[in-house]
């Protein structure tokens, strides 16, 4: 069992449950629009996906090599840079293109699942 996956998806899964709780209640009180609502909830429920491959990986038992580490990667630049942005865009506006690279590296945790 990969230690490195089992706490990685701990961690990603009780946070994205308490991000998501956080923008489907929080959100809305500090007046958040419609579409910073949606963009949060994305976040989250990518963040949620990949704790469960995480957390599904762990239980293989097979080698960590890539995936585990570019998933965990890619979740805390594409929702991490979006709850950054949707709470305060001109702050964070460099963030921006963090969130595609987040994204690139998500997929290309998946396709590191076909290396031997």
């Amino acid at each position: 069992m990969s230690s490195f996956a089992l706490k990685c998806a701990a961690v990603m899964g009780a946070s994205g449950v308490a991000l998501g709780a956080y923008g489907s209640h929080g959100l809305k009180k500090l007046g958040a629009e419609p579409s910073q609502i949606e963009s949060w909830g994305t976040a989250s429920r990518y963040q949620l996906i990949h704790a469960a491959a995480l957390l599904a990986f762990s239980a293989t038992g097979r080698t960590a090599r890539y995936a585990p580490a570019l998933w965990t990667a890619g979740v805390t630049m594409f929702s991490g840079s979006i709850y950054c942005l949707v709470l305060n865009k001109e702050r964070f506006k460099v963030l921006g293109p963090v969130t595609p690279l987040g994204g690139l590296l998500m997929i290309a945790g998946w396709l590191a699942l076909l290396a031997p």
